[in-house]
């Protein structure tokens, strides 16, 4: 019974999802769903990514936390458009959330619309919200291991992330078995190593999205 109510669930949000992608189809606007584990950089990895391209494309930000608006407030700050969904105990965006989050915000204008998931290395990988690509951001002090321990969310990834590469030197963290884990799952998964911090590769990530956002 469970497995069924999860399928029709599951089903649901596929159609919605759907609906969702073809309003963004409409409006000419590319859509990501930024996903990770709480604390590897999505919100950092958002703000430099909107320094690097807000003079020459327009950004909307829609932000998925289980509580508080700090990430949104965040985003605010650099003069794009932020809206804030609080999920009140779920553990990731589901396609209606992002469909109820459309009607408040406008999409005129809007050439790449940045989904932020909630910081989870489950869920959010099961719940399609209608974007043109995923991405999933992994950084140092997680481990190496972690597309052996959690494979839906990196087999479902167009891009991979390894984010807080400037603390490589310092932590146990074998960038060639991450690697192999996620070319195991997912062949055609575009690894980058990045630094928000540093900066290091950020251009690089800049270049893949700006070339996926043209295709």
């Amino acid at each position: 019974m469970q497995v069924k109510v999860l399928r029709d669930i599951l089903s649901a949000n596929e159609r919605i999802a759907m609906k969702n992608r073809r309003l963004f189809d409409e409006k000419g606007v590319f859509a990501i769903n930024l996903m990770s584990s709480p604390g590897a950089g999505k919100t950092s990895l958002i703000l430099e990514t909107i320094r690097k391209l807000k003079d020459r494309v327009k950004i909307a930000v829609i932000e998925g936390d289980i509580a508080s608006s700090l990430d949104a407030e965040k985003i605010s700050k650099e003069n794009v458009t932020a809206l804030q969904i609080n999920t009140g105990g779920s553990c990731h965006l589901d396609a209606n959330m992002i469909n109820n989050a459309l009607e408040s915000m406008s999409l005129e204008g809007t050439d790449l619309l940045i989904i932020e998931n909630v910081g989870n290395l489950i869920c959010p990988a099961e719940f399609a919200l209608g974007v043109h690509r995923k991405v999933m951001i992994s950084s140092i002090p997680e481990g190496d291991d972690k597309p052996y321990k959690y494979p839906l969310m990196f087999s479902e990834a167009d891009a991979v992330l390894i984010n807080k590469i400037d603390l490589l030197p310092y932590v146990e963290f074998d960038i060639a078995n991450f690697s192999r884990g996620v070319r195991a799952l997912n062949p055609r998964a575009k690894i980058i190593e990045v630094s928000c911090k540093t900066g290091q590769g950020i251009d690089n990530w800049v270049s893949w999205l700006s070339s996926q956002m043209k295709t």
